[in-house]
């Protein structure tokens, strides 16, 4: 089945439904693509990954565009790339990356979206602008509520709802004043009504894969919102989610940052880059739903509703809750990971069934 077959199976060129969602994006020419990147020139490369590589380039009209290009054609590949075609195309969000359209001209499989002139978050945590420091903590704030609200929309407004399966650093975009985007629906699922989660190969990245995701392949709203929190620790601290202390031991954030939460050291935990300028509530307040968020029993983790709430800080009682959670506990920490490291165990099952079965994925950015 080729990808219009495809895409018509996902509902994408139903007239009825979809005409006000048409007149959003277009069809690309190969030729046009070439012309916007300058033949897809290294200089114009913005990122990589495992599913190819993004390109910066520029319209007639003047407009900049981002270019994903898949860099191997297979069947595997046409389908990630019809799903995010698809659900690109009936999401609309101002913290969801919005589509300009697409190529599929012979075996090049190409998406085109807006360009986001702040690249992604990770790029300021951790890569080429981190040195910068561009990120006070009120954009911080902004990044956390702006992306929890995106995913919200993801889980509860759109239709059928739909499950990321990649909540990471790199796929969380900035534009021009900071607003975060989240993007890359490669690896997104459509929950039928009425399911709680569906059982499908693992694909992710390593370090923001729920425990019960990543050992059963039970992906659910919750896993997103496990993602999130592991997120939500890393905009807060600059850590990455999981760090090499030496050859042979590797520690989640979570581990981290559990101990010195339970302890009230939250100036421990906050980015050295913000060189203490932040507001000590709202630091308490992301540590203490990333920390609930990422929790090992999934029935335990709030809802991204409930998520956002709590991030916006307008309910007093649900936030004196949140602090006194049995978690926060000193008695709780010592056995939050049951003596396991998140990391270690996370690692291990992923590099197993990567040599035993090809089945999954382990996209490092």
């Amino acid at each position: 089945m080729d990808f219009r077959s495809r895409f018509c199976c996902f509902g994408g060129f139903d007239r009825k439904q979809n005409k006000k969602k048409e007149s959003t994006w277009r069809i690309f020419s190969l030729k046009e693509l070439h012309s916007a990147t300058n033949n897809f020139n290294y200089d114009n490369k913005l990122g990589e990954g495992g599913f190819g590589s993004v390109y910066w380039g520029q319209l007639w009209d003047g407009s900049q565009i981002a270019v994903k290009r898949l860099k191997v054609y297979s069947n595997k590949a046409e389908m990630e790339f019809a799903v995010e075609v698809e659900i690109l195309a009936r999401v609309r969000h101002k913290n969801l990356l919005s589509l300009r359209g697409y190529c599929a001209e012979g075996q090049e499989r190409l998406i085109v979206y807006d360009y986001m002139p702040n690249l992604s978050l990770l790029s300021h945590l951790h890569g080429q602008h981190s040195a910068e420091c561009l990120l006070d903590w009120n954009r911080r704030m902004n990044i956390a509520i702006g992306s929890a609200e995106g995913i919200l929309y993801l889980h509860h407004h759109a239709t059928p709802h739909i499950i990321h399966r990649d909540i990471k650093a790199s796929n969380v975009l900035l534009d021009a004043d900071f607003k975060a985007q989240v993007a890359d629906f490669g690896f997104a699922k459509l929950i039928p009504d009425g399911a709680t989660h569906v059982t499908t190969r693992v694909k992710g990245t390593l370090g923001y894969l729920a425990p019960e995701y990543a050992m059963l392949g039970k992906a659910s709203e919750s896993c997103d919102v496990y993602s999130f929190g592991i997120l939500l620790l890393e905009l807060a601290s600059g850590k990455k989610p999981i760090e090499k202390l030496n050859a042979a031991t590797r520690r989640s954030i979570t581990e981290w940052a559990l101990p010195l939460a339970c302890q009230r050291k939250f100036s421990d935990i906050a980015d050295p880059k913000l060189n203490g300028d932040y507001s000590v509530e709202e630091l308490k307040r992301v540590v203490l739903v990333g920390l609930v968020c990422a929790r090992n029993q999934p029935e335990k983790r709030p809802t991204i509703l409930e998520v956002v709430d709590l991030l916006k800080g307008e309910s007093k009682e649900k936030l004196a809750a949140l602090e006194n959670d049995e978690m926060f506990s000193a008695t709780h920490a010592a056995d939050y990971n049951d003596g396991v490291s998140v990391a270690d165990d996370s690692s291990d099952f992923v590099s197993e069934e990567r040599e035993r079965k090809q089945e999954t994925e382990n996209v490092v950015t």
